[in-house]
């Protein structure tokens, strides 16, 4: 990296310090998180040949709305990690996944928003490593099909285990998903792990269909963690990977600058 990258992110940090959270800063965090999932270290300076493609990317998020520098502290450390060993998530334009959605981390108060892309992105971590893993550990292992759901039936030879940037999974979560996204979820799930765009809608998706409304009424992050693994976490029944899903978001709303509120655990 040039030697003169860390002034310049400062530089860009500082240009950046006096907006709140947005769709258009969701959709840019992504856009740095995936980019840093592949071998990124600082913010806008990845490889030297993408520098021009990027910065007009990232322009025209900014022309929407520009980024705190908390954000850009999130956004920083989520590239730093993912860079360690990350390969799997296409770097290709997630930001279009998240216009489809303009309730995402602009609902209630600046801080309301904060918390939100917080608990989302500490289930992401968590859920994936920093944007390691696109697909679940294993998952081919694992029986993922609902017989009794007879409106979104599983195909014969498909296998609905954890894809994306949320894991999504389940027969009845990929019938719907693609239903209003645009894809063959039943027919191809394999479609979430190869295409960025659909892969980062299915987590939106998911997100706003079953997390959302728990947060803007007021749950906490401990609702969040029911609704995405509720029966295999809650209630006692795995306190350290809970636990682990509580500290990403403390951390993450610490780095936001916003209390993470009450009701954290399940």
């Amino acid at each position: 990296m040039p030697r003169r990258q860390p002034k310049q992110a400062k530089t860009a940090a500082a240009q950046l310090a006096y907006a709140a959270a947005s769709t258009a800063t969701a959709a840019l965090v992504m856009l740095i998180a995936v980019q840093g999932a592949r071998q990124a270290r600082a913010m806008l300076m990845l490889h030297r040949h993408r520098r021009p493609k990027l910065a007009k990317i990232v322009a025209a998020q900014l022309a929407n709305a520009v980024v705190s520098m908390d954000i850009v502290a999130l956004v920083m450390l989520i590239a730093e990690q993912g860079a360690r060993r990350v390969h799997a998530i296409p770097h290709h334009r997630p930001m279009v996944s998240i216009g489809s959605y303009p309730a995402f981390g602009r609902t209630g108060t600046v801080d309301d928003s904060k918390r939100e892309i917080a608990a989302f992105f500490a289930h992401v971590t968590h859920e994936t490593y920093y944007l390691c893993y696109i697909e679940e550990i294993g998952g081919t292992s694992h029986n993922y099909c609902d017989s009794s759901n007879t409106q979104y039936p599983c195909v014969p030879g498909k296998n609905y285990y954890g894809r994306g940037p949320i894991q999504i999974s389940w027969n009845f979560n990929y019938g719907p998903a693609g239903k209003s996204i645009g894809f063959d979820g039943l027919g191809s799930p394999e479609t979430v792990a190869k295409d960025p765009i659909i892969s980062f809608k299915t987590a939106v998706w998911d997100w706003m269909e079953n997390v959302h409304p728990l947060l803007v009424s007021g749950q906490g992050f401990g609702a969040t963690i029911r609704s995405i693994n509720g029966p295999l976490e809650c209630d006692g029944k795995n306190p350290t990977t809970v636990n682990l899903r509580v500290g990403y978001y403390k951390y993450y709303c610490q780095m936001f600058g916003v209390d993470p509120g009450q009701n954290l655990t399940c």
